[in-house]
């Protein structure tokens, strides 16, 4: 008999999108990273919350994680053992320099949180929902929850099967994945991609 293996606080992609916002409250909200003029590195953090949710609330192996989100198993143990209290000091201006993935904490930190508050389970937490959606960067968690599992380097027809009717910062997914070069070798260069084409 196969046992299939459920989060322990219900569904995946909205414990993940939990993760996601507690993150980018720790890091002192959306409002404080756009005055930083970088939010390319949100993608990241998405990556990030599915990594410490699957290992976590899941039970899954790095070679799990690694083929279900399409990147490779290093990244996947970088991000499930970086340290959080050292990514929580360099957050906090007490040291300069850390060698831990700081995406990979920050999410650990956030995980944890959450679980401490009994957060994960019960009524949805929508922290920042409409603030991301606005923002338009809602569409890399979309992008990443559709494309859990699949193989890459990937084609434009898998993409669009898996992609078909979203909607990102108003343009259908379809228009945008037409303009992009194949094959894409890793989700992280889809999530590039697809920015790219949004802000020309």
């Amino acid at each position: 008999m196969e046992v299939i293996a459920k989060p322990k606080g219900g569904n995946v992609d909205k414990i993940v999108e939990r993760v996601f916002q507690e993150s980018i409250k720790i890091l002192g909200g959306l409002k404080k990273l756009i005055t930083y003029r970088n939010l390319t590195w949100l993608p990241s953090l998405a990556e990030a919350a599915y990594v410490v949710v699957l290992k976590n609330e899941v039970l899954k192996t790095y070679s799990e994680i690694a083929k279900e989100l399409g990147i490779t198993e290093q990244t996947v143990k970088n991000i499930a053992t970086a340290d959080e209290e050292e990514v929580k000091k360099y957050l906090e201006g007490e040291i300069e320099k850390v060698d831990e993935h700081k995406a990979g904490g920050i999410a650990k930190l956030a995980y944890r949180k959450l679980k401490e508050e009994g957060k994960l389970e019960g009524e949805e937490v929508e922290i920042y929902h409409d603030e991301i959606e606005a923002l338009g960067i809602d569409w890399a968690i979309h992008v990443l929850a559709r494309i859990r599992g699949l193989d890459f380097p990937v084609d434009k027809d898998a993409l669009l099967e898996r992609l078909k009717g979203l909607i990102a910062r108003g343009k259908p997914i379809e228009e945008i994945l037409e303009k992009i070069e194949y094959p894409v070798k890793n989700p992280a260069e889809l999530l590039h991609k697809i920015k790219e084409k949004l802000e020309e």
